[in-house]
This record gives structure tokens, sequence and C-alpha cells, in this order.
């Protein structure tokens, strides 16, 4: 097992618990290029207050006037990212995810068609890019580390890609898609 010291941990924020209260979707879209399916992913911007900086898939909140959890995850694609949701063939969802800092998130897998023309958010979004798929479902690339905070140890699921970092639970969502 791994311990990696360089993520940019808010470590007072990661390990407290909290009550599951608030619903996000992310969208786990899958990108089909002629060499091979790709995961659309995001970083973070370093200056938002939840996450800054760390990898994950476009999403958010679940708003009252979404119609259902695709909608919700199709809405955030298109605001993060600015991908069309016309663009999107929505294959269904993964189980539910409950993070450590009290999300409910359900994964909402989409087939994305290219051309894509792109718009990162200003604000929300520091780069969007793509893994392949295999690099990802390849159980050799799908690495436990750990993190001791004070005695306690938390465990937790990293795919390191190049000079980006996939930990937690976008990490985890991942492996569930794997399964």
């Amino acid at each position: 097992i791994l311990m990696r010291k360089d993520p940019p941990f808010d470590t007072e924020y990661i390990y407290t618990t909290y009550i599951l209260e608030r619903a996000e979707v992310q969208g786990a879209l899958v990108v089909n290029r002629p060499q091979g399916l790709q995961v659309l992913l995001t970083q973070r911007s370093a200056d938002l207050p939840d996450h800054p900086g760390q990898i994950s898939f476009p999403g958010g909140r679940v708003e009252p006037d979404d119609v259902s959890l695709a909608a919700a995850a199709l809405r955030e694609a298109t605001e993060e990212v600015g991908l069309p949701a016309p663009q999107v063939t929505v294959l269904g969802h993964l189980s539910e995810y409950e993070t450590v800092t009290g999300f409910r998130v359900t994964p909402v897998v989409g087939w994305v068609e290219p051309p894509l023309a792109l718009t990162p958010h200003p604000v929300e979004v520091a780069a969007v890019f793509e893994v392949p798929l295999a690099f990802l479902l390849d159980p050799q690339n799908q690495q436990r580390h750990y993190r001791m905070l004070g005695t306690r140890r938390r465990d937790f699921w990293a795919i390191p890609y190049r000079e980006r970092y996939i930990w937690g639970a976008t990490a985890a969502m991942l492996l569930i898609l794997d399964r």
C-alpha cells in the first residue's frame, strides 16, 4: 500500500463525518474516439471552496427544477464544460456513492460522439481532458493509498495518469464502473 503526500488534501474537511443530505450527480461520459473509448474528466479550479484542484467528472448539485438525475447530469455537463445535452446518449446510472465529505452522488453514464467543442466554465473548471477507458479499468493502474489523520487511517483509491492524480470519490466511482 502506498502513501501519497502531495495531492491537495484539506485533511480537516476530508476526514470529518457529515450527515448525507446533499444530492449530487456526476456525468461519467464515455467519448467514442478512433483510438479507443475515452472518459471525459475535469480538473476543478483551485479557487473553489469544495475540492479545489481535484479531478472529477462534470457534475454538481441536483436542482429542484431537474426532472431526473440524467437531466441534472446533462445540465451540469453543459454548465461546466459546454457539452450540449443532445450530444449525449444516456446509458443509465451507477449505484449511488456516498462520500466521506457528505455528498450522495449518482454517477450517470453517457455516450458521446465527437466532434466535441468544449468550453470549460471559467470559474469552476481549470481543465477538461480525456483518459483512455482501458487505462482506467486496468487493475495495474488502480492503486490503494492511505492517509493518516492523527491515529486514524483513511484508505482511498487512486489512478495516477500522466501529470494527473485521480483519487478519492472519482477513482472509486471509476472502479464501480469497472464492476
